[in-house]
């Protein structure tokens, strides 16, 4: 598996940093809307990217310290407690965001993957460019 090269250069880093930035923004445009359906307009896009940045670095976060952690003490299962503790984290990083309910955080985040895949479809076909893979299976 060949894992991707994080630049080594001043100008690399730039780019890439820029890049992440446009990733980010793009990635909150379907939360953003997903959240103001979900919350009846009360949200903005400050929440949506707030949960997005929130939310990813708090899933990594959880996932790596638990996984780490109790993969000392129980082994390989730790990977799968720390995929659910790491979940629960992001959804109530969704559910701080939005200032909502655990149900509706899982609302805005299944409609957030409904909004992200149609726009991914769009960007394929109307622009042939596509988004990192980002479905998990």
């Amino acid at each position: 598996m060949n894992l991707p090269q994080f630049p080594t250069t001043l100008e690399g880093v730039i780019i890439y940093l820029i890049g992440l930035v446009i990733l980010w923004i793009i990635v909150s445009i379907p939360v953003y809307f997903a959240g103001k359906a979900i919350t009846a307009g009360r949200s903005d896009f400050g929440d949506a990217m707030g949960a997005t940045l929130g939310g990813a670095i708090a899933y990594f976060v959880v996932y790596l310290v638990v996984a780490y952690f109790l993969g000392t003490v129980i082994g390989s299962s730790a990977s799968a407690l720390a995929l659910i503790l790491a979940l629960i984290v992001w959804l109530a990083v969704f559910r701080a965001a939005f200032r909502t309910t655990w149900i509706r955080a899982v609302g805005i985040v299944i409609l957030s993957w409904v909004f992200l895949l149609i726009l991914d479809y769009i960007a394929v076909y109307a622009l042939g460019v596509s988004f990192p893979n980002f479905i998990p299976f």
